[in-house]
């Protein structure tokens, strides 16, 4: 007998998984749970500054960083190449913090 679970709609692959989504602290990058929590944006009515905004805030509230730095690249929409930088640090930190350079087109 088929569990529920089991059965899939033609058409909506990842579409529930997506929508149930909960992002989780892991000891390092679990990808699925990550790619699942980022796609959950590809329909939001949102601006590419308040995305990348939104997942810095939610990172620094999951993982309590000293710092973080979010690199929103998006795909060229209208000619257009957009790549946000959303920074947190904690009070006090002097470590590195990467060139921004590093993640521009042409600098792998």
């Amino acid at each position: 007998m088929e569990n529920d679970t089991q059965k899939r709609i033609p058409g909506r692959y990842g579409i529930d998984e997506i929508a149930a989504n909960q992002l989780e602290a892991w000891p390092n990058v679990e990808l699925k749970s990550l790619k699942l929590y980022i796609n959950q944006y590809r329909n939001r009515q949102i601006s590419h500054e308040a995305a990348a905004n939104l997942i810095l805030d939610e990172l620094v509230a999951l993982l309590a960083p000293r710092w973080m730095r979010v690199v929103a690249d998006f795909t060229v929409r209208g000619n257009i190449k957009t790549i946000i930088f959303a920074e947190h640090s904690a009070e006090g930190y002097q470590g590195p913090r990467p060139e921004f350079r590093r993640y521009l087109p042409g600098n792998l």
